[in-house]
């Protein structure tokens, strides 16, 4: 086959083989399609079919196919995460900041330590750890891989439980908005080269004075303009952030983080958003999935996943206890919150890419956070679901 029939040929098993899982095997309840992708990814990676059927793999997958892959793959994630700094929400943060900074404290903190606890016994084995990352920077990434809260896939199943604009859905936005600005910090944090200081240095000062120029520039156009030029700024802001050292994943963040979403419209957002993830991230899913590696064994593996699971999922849930009993919140409210903030895919298999990217992990341990984001994200629904339908005035309730 010619180069260009071989890529055909590997993005029509890539949106054809998890939408049948999906649809004919009706798991929207539990797993809905974007998770089913993301777990079509890792099944259709090295280390499950590429291991059983590797002439396959190497046929469908080989170089020139995988450099085509890639690329789309990074524009789509760029965009995704552009998106989800436009969404962020700090100015309603800040008005009811007590609340918000409680919940959204204690919601990423006490996982953020629990994370970290469960990141130094996994480092007491070899085999965790990449060759250039520093112990604290495993123990961090581990920890914050913990902790995050997908404030994407969070909108998505909240629109699934006709929750997203009550007042409860509100709430929820809020905090995991706060805890979406803290994980892009905290990787910055990781990312920090001090051989590079300077360039970094530079790139956060020509930052601060291109945001002002493009913030003045967007009000003064119409808005089909805003979304090109928007697209433009996003480009360069993850080529300057890369090329200073931060990784072009933090720039498309800050690129959205710094604009106001009432410039691109509410509906016209959405239905960006709604596309980016039809149209081209099964593609990113799929490449992460490649990535997927069991070389230290499949069940340590396993192991690790399960133990990051019980840190992550019960974290999360004792940091949101805590809030409701600061807060003095109603019955119910914390588990339902609780329960929701623990949507993990996508953000944070974004974030621990970047590590994987940047050598600070390992292939073994991305699996096992990979394995943990998607079952702590499979939980969200099923869990939430019958909170709503035994207190109807829940996600009524605002703060």
């Amino acid at each position: 086959m010619a180069p260009t029939e071989v890529f055909l040929l590997a993005i029509l098993i890539i949106f054809t083989g998890p939408y049948l899982v999906w649809r004919l095997g009706r798991t929207d309840y539990w797993a809905p399609l974007v998770v089913v992708q993301i777990v079509g990814g890792i099944l259709l990676g090295p280390g499950i079919l590429g291991a059983l059927f590797p002439s396959y793999y190497a046929f469908v997958f080989g170089a020139p196919t995988l450099g085509a892959l890639n690329g789309i793959a990074w524009w789509s994630v760029m965009l995704f995460v552009w998106v989800a700094g436009l969404e962020l929400d700090v100015g309603e943060a800040w008005k009811r900041r007590r609340e918000t900074g409680v919940t959204a404290g204690l919601a990423l903190g006490v996982p953020l330590i629990a994370g970290s606890l469960a990141a130094l016994v996994m480092l007491r084995f070899p085999g965790w750890r990449g060759p250039e990352g520093a112990q604290w920077q495993v123990v961090l990434g581990i920890g914050m891989a913990c902790a995050v809260t997908a404030l994407p896939i969070l909108v998505l199943f909240m629109e699934k439980l006709a929750i997203l604009r009550a007042p409860l859905g509100q709430r929820v936005l809020r905090y995991a908005s706060l805890d979406d600005i803290a994980i892009w910090g905290v990787l910055a944090l990781i990312l920090l080269d001090w051989q590079r200081v300077g360039r970094q240095g530079g790139f956060l000062l020509g930052f601060a004075l291109a945001t002002w120029a493009i913030r003045r520039l967007l009000r003064a156009i119409p808005e089909n303009d805003r979304w090109y030029v928007g697209l433009i700024w996003l480009a360069a802001c993850g080529f300057t952030a890369d090329w200073a050292g931060l990784h072009f994943m933090v720039g498309a963040f800050l690129a959205g983080a710094v604009l106001d979403a009432r410039w691109f419209g509410e509906a016209r957002m959405d239905r960006f958003r709604q596309t980016i993830l039809l149209g081209v991230m099964p593609v990113y899913f799929l490449s992460t999935g490649l990535k997927t590696q069991w070389g230290v064994g499949g069940p340590a593996v396993f192991a690790a996943a399960a133990l990051l699971l019980v840190a992550s999922v019960g974290g999360k849930l004792l940091g949101v206890a805590f809030a409701g009993r600061v807060l003095r919140w109603p019955k119910g409210d914390a588990k339902a919150i609780g329960w929701l903030l623990q949507t993990k895919a996508l953000i944070m298999i974004i974030f621990v890419n970047i590590l994987l990217d940047k050598k600070i992990i390992t292939n073994e341990t991305f699996t096992a956070l990979l394995l943990m984001a998607v079952a702590s994200t499979m939980l969200t629904i099923p869990m939430v679901a019958p909170l709503l339908r035994r207190d109807p005035g829940l996600a009524k309730r605002g703060f």
